[in-house]
């Protein structure tokens, strides 16, 4: 299959590869990258094939044509660092909620139930209007963090 993307440093962006290549500060994933674009390069030194740079820098040709892809597409710096991932570890649940949580698993299960479970307790935060909704793995977390568990 022909390339669709190909890679043609100019000299700075070259330059920039090159001392990152150098560099061993600069992180595993960067300066793994910054080697096979320069091997990649039709302009470098290099200039290998596809296969050539996946037995040299373990990375499957696969990897290589997406990096190519993106580096032609959207530029050298988010081929480098990648993009920008959503915040994922942005707190949902603050101190409240936590505090009436754990003040619901202190209190005595419906009747019915000889112990709450974690499905119950976020029914009931639901229910008691603390929070829209919450997994039965948030409220897990939650009780793990404040060494509350369901066991034992």
């Amino acid at each position: 299959m022909a390339k669709v993307y190909h890679i043609d440093l100019t000299s700075d962006e070259r330059n920039k590869l090159q001392s990152i290549a150098k560099k061993r500060l600069s992180t595993s994933e960067a300066s793994k990258r910054s080697h096979i674009l320069l091997a990649a390069d039709r302009l470098g030194d290099k200039c290998w094939t596809d296969t050539e740079i996946s037995a040299k820098y373990n990375v499957s040709i696969r990897t290589i044509e997406r990096l190519r892809q993106r580096f032609v597409e959207e530029g050298l710096g988010v081929c480098l660092s990648g993009k920008p991932r959503p915040n994922l570890d942005k707190i949902k649940f603050d101190a409240q909620v936590e505090a009436h949580l754990i003040a619901i698993r202190c209190s005595t299960p419906p009747e019915g139930y000889s112990s709450w479970t974690l499905k119950l307790l976020g029914e009931r935060l639901v229910a008691l209007e603390h929070v829209d909704c919450i997994s039965q793995e948030s409220v897990r977390k939650i009780l793990k963090k404040t060494k509350l568990s369901l066991g034992g």
